[in-house]
């Protein structure tokens, strides 16, 4: 079974004091090389969170890398070509989607390029505007 990831899962396994930090680590401490995949782009995702966050709780850059780092020891990335991001973009138009919610988009459909039987985030609600295909794949790290 495949396993996907989004980076608002991935940030809080890397703050300590975020709600979801508990959960989320749960779920990251069961990845690994052989199931779990995530998105190319959400290194850099994570690296910009973990950089700009609030005083105190920014990373350093050093720090940021060394997670990013981290992550890239236990899953599998997967990018899209430039015909595929297209794609996604007129996906996204024609349902009248706008604003941050593309990243969500490029990051589900990284998911389904893999075959991904669950995507693991936190923004339910942004992905359950791409339809029912991301929809029926949705999970939230268990809290226990």
């Amino acid at each position: 079974m495949a396993r996907f990831l989004d980076s608002a899962v991935l940030v809080p396994v890397f703050v300590a004091d975020h709600p979801h930090h508990a959960a989320s680590v749960r779920l990251y401490k069961d990845c690994s090389l052989q199931r779990d995949w995530c998105a190319s782009h959400s290194l850099a995702e994570v690296y910009s969170t973990l950089t700009r966050l609030p005083h105190p709780h920014a990373a350093t850059p050093p720090q940021a890398l060394a997670c990013v780092e981290n992550i890239a020891g236990r899953f599998r990335f997967i990018g899209l070509e430039g015909n595929e991001y297209i794609a996604v973009l007129q996906e996204v138009a024609q349902r009248q989607i706008s604003g941050g919610t593309i990243y969500d988009a490029l990051i589900a459909h990284c998911a389904l390029k893999v075959g991904a039987d669950e995507i693991f985030t936190w923004n339910i609600r942004h992905y359950q505007m791409l339809g029912p295909e991301i929809t029926k794949r949705l999970k939230t790290p268990p809290s226990r």
